[in-house]
């Protein structure tokens, strides 16, 4: 499968919209300057706590390599000693960007450090803007892009499909977007066989069901695990994504008191983000409680004994109250 690689500057700037797809725009491009730089080292750098040298020191010349691929993350938190190394460096690598270094930042959008935004356009940096998905007809235009990412086609029936289903999951919306991608060979990819997948595709009617029972829909979310057994879904299935995403809300939560590290939650920025919002009104009371009624399904289903199937509903309600009893 061929994908679309992204036009390669000596500085690019990725700026604002969704958080998720900025990360990953960045990710695309660091790909890609690594693949045309295979021999030079990647530095990381975060803005908000670099200084001018320690950015001077990353882009410059060093006894192991002439150059080096340099990714600023916080660019909107650069102070202005940073500030103006970043800008001097942009006009350089502008009129020499064979031998320069180069500079991928992340912005993440808003009027803080906007002045440096547009200092560095003046300075021939080349700037991505990343759509932000809060309209039905920009998270069409983004399944349509991720498609053509891959170097496919999808219909536009179907792209509305995949939105109605998931669109208010970004991540497992571009998920969805390459995993038909690597299924199916037929382009432009139809509306009878993304259809056929939501229906059949077991990852797809979990994680609904797990987001309308995490949003506090569980009326919703019981119809639609419901659906998904009818459609032979297993109940482990559901259990399991449930699980999945009641376990991240619990290790988010351990993060902010300071009990684990970073690290230890195992999981991307983007999703530490979500699930950071998601957990407003929960307490360890209420996330230990759901985490519990889901390993009772599990070991219902399991064999142990009872009504798997009631056993999931119960969990699904508790979570739809975040954990409270009625």
């Amino acid at each position: 499968m061929t994908q679309v690689q992204p036009t390669l500057a000596p500085v690019t700037i990725v700026a604002g919209g969704n958080a998720l797809l900025r990360e990953r725009m960045v990710s695309r491009f660091t790909h890609a300057a690594q693949a045309s730089r295979p021999d030079v080292d990647t530095i990381d750098l975060d803005a908000s706590s670099a200084d001018a040298y320690s950015f001077q020191e990353a882009v410059s010349p060093s006894l192991l390599s002439a150059s080096a691929i340099v990714v600023l993350d916080h660019l909107e938190d650069a102070k202005e000693a940073l500030a103006k190394a970043i800008l001097a460096f942009c006009k350089e690598a502008t009129a020499d960007p064979a031998n320069s270094s180069m500079l991928i930042c992340q912005h993440s959008g808003g009027n803080k450090g906007k002045r440096l935004l547009t200092d560095l356009a003046k300075a021939g940096a080349n700037q991505e803007s990343v759509p932000d998905l809060k309209s039905a007809d920009s998270k069409v235009s983004f399944v349509l892009s991720e498609f053509q990412h891959y170097g496919r086609r999808v219909d536009p029936q179907a792209a509305q499909m995949l939105v109605s289903v998931l669109g208010e999951r970004v991540d497992e919306l571009a998920a969805m977007c390459e995993q038909l991608c690597f299924d199916f060979d037929v382009d432009p990819i139809p509306l009878e066989v993304v259809d056929q997948y939501l229906t059949d595709n077991p990852q797809a009617s979990g994680f609904k069901v797990a987001d309308l029972a995490i949003d506090g829909k569980g009326s919703q979310a019981i119809v639609a695990m419901r659906q998904a057994l009818e459609q032979g879904v297993d109940v482990l299935t559901m259990v399991g994504t449930l699980t999945f995403k009641t376990r991240v809300l619990a290790l988010v939560s351990a993060l902010d008191a300071g009990k684990i590290t970073m690290g230890q939650v195992g999981a991307p920025p983007w999703q530490v983000r979500t699930a950071r919002r998601q957990l407003r009104g929960w307490t360890s009371a209420g996330l230990a409680a759901a985490i519990e009624a889901l390993a009772q399904a599990d070991e219902q289903r399991k064999g142990v004994g009872g009504d798997s199937v009631y056993a999931l509903e119960r969990a699904i309600s508790l979570i739809a109250r975040k954990g409270r009893q009625e």
